[in-house]
C-alpha cells in the first residue's frame, strides 16, 4: 500500500477550515501539510510565481490572472472565503464625503490594484452609483501578485512608507479600502451608507456572497498526483459539512464547477471592465484542468 502523499499546504483558519488544519479529518491518498503563512496573501506571490505549495487558497482575482498569464495553477471549484465588501470603503469622520460619487477626482487608496476586496468595492460603487473605476486616481502600495500583469494608466503606485490608515488620516488619500484589518474605533467612517443593508440585497438579487478566496493546486502536483488533489478536494468538502449554517444565512463557501459558474462569469465580466484581465476568459477553460483531475466529484 502507498504512503500517502504529503501536500504542502496554505490554508486560513476558518471554521469551515479548522477540522483540517487540527488532522481530525484523513485520507489515505494524503495529507496536508499546513503552511502557516500571516497574513494569508504573503502566499500568493509565491504560489502563482514559483509553485511554492501543492495545494493554496488564492484570492480570486489573482487566480484568474494567473490563468490568463499561463502560470502553473490549477483552479479547483472551491471558495472558501466569501465577504460583504462596501463596508471596506472608508474615510476619515473629519473629511466625509456626501456621496460614494464624490470620489470621481478623489485619491483612493488600496494595497493593490489587483485585490479582490478593491475589485468588488470599485464594482459595487459602479453599479450604485455609476462610478467608473478610470475616473478615480487610485494609489496603491503592492504590486500584482502575477508579475506579467501591469497596472492601469489611473493607478499609481506610491511608496510604502506607511499604512494606508496613516495616508488616509494623514489626507494624502480621500478614502481607502481595507480587507479585515478595518480600523476600530471613530476616527473612520464608511464611505458608503447602509453598507449593510446593500450587501444583502445584492446577495438576494445575485444568489451568492462576494468571492474572495478559492482554492489551486500547483501544476506539478495535479499532474504527478491527481488522486492527492482528489482526496484534498474531498477533505474540504467534508470539513465544510461539518458547520452548522443558520437558515437564510449565506455560506461563505461554494463548491462544484456548475454552482461557480455564474459568480465567476460575474467576476469575470467586472475584471474585464476594471482592466485587470488581458482577455475575456470562459469558466469553461478555467475548470478543463480541474475536470481532468476531479471528474464528476468536482459537481
Amino acid at each position: 500500500m502507498n504512503a500517502p502523499f504529503a501536500l504542502r499546504t496554505v490554508l486560513k483558519s476558518y471554521p469551515h477550515t479548522e477540522s483540517i488544519r487540527r488532522g481530525d479529518l484523513n485520507h489515505p491518498d494524503v495529507t496536508l501539510d499546513i503552511q502557516d503563512v500571516n497574513p494569508v496573501h504573503k502566499a500568493f506571490a509565491p504560489m502563482v510565481r514559483d509553485e511554492a505549495y501543492d495545494l493554496c487558497e488564492l484570492a480570486v482575482v489573482t487566480a484568474l490572472q494567473a490563468f490568463a498569464y499561463g502560470r502553473p495553477i490549477v483552479l479547483l471549484p472551491v471558495v472558501v472565503a466569501s465577504r460583504f465588501q462596501r463596508g471596506c470603503l472608508i474615510a476619515r469622520r473629519v473629511a466625509p464625503l456626501s456621496s460614494p460619487a464624490d470620489l470621481a477626482g478623489k485619491r483612493v487608496g488600496v494595497r493593490s490594484y489587483t485585490q479582490t476586496t478593491g475589485m468588488w468595492v470599485r464594482a459595487h460603487l459602479a453599479e450604485d452609483v455609476g462610478l467608473r473605476v478610470e475616473d478615480v486616481h487610485w494609489l496603491t502600495q503592492d504590486p500584482p501578485h502575477v508579475e506579467q500583469y501591469e497596472d492601469p494608466s489611473w493607478v499609481t503606485r506610491v511608496p510604502k512608507t506607511k499604512s494606508l490608515e496613516d495616508m488616509l488620516r494623514d489626507g494624502e488619500i480621500d478614502a481607502a479600502i481595507l480587507g479585515n484589518d478595518l480600523p476600530q474605533g471613530d476616527e473612520f467612517i464608511p464611505v458608503i451608507a447602509d453598507a449593510a443593508a446593500k450587501d444583502i440585497a445584492w446577495c438576494d438579487a445575485h444568489r451568492f456572497m462576494p468571492v474572495n478566496h478559492m482554492v489551486v493546486s500547483g501544476h506539478a502536483a495535479a499532474s504527478e498526483h491527481p488522486e492527492a488533489i482528489r482526496a484534498a478536494f474531498g477533505l474540504l468538502r467534508q470539513a465544510d459539512a461539518r458547520i452548522e449554517r443558520g437558515a437564510g444565512v449565506p455560506s461563505p463557501t461554494i463548491f462544484g464547477f456548475e454552482r461557480l459558474r455564474k459568480p465567476l462569469e460575474v467576476i469575470i465580466d467586472t475584471c474585464l471592465v476594471q482592466g485587470l484581465l488581458p482577455r475575456r476568459l470562459s469558466v469553461d477553460e478555467i475548470f478543463a484542468p480541474a475536470r481532468v483531475i476531479l471528474g464528476r466529484s468536482g459537481d
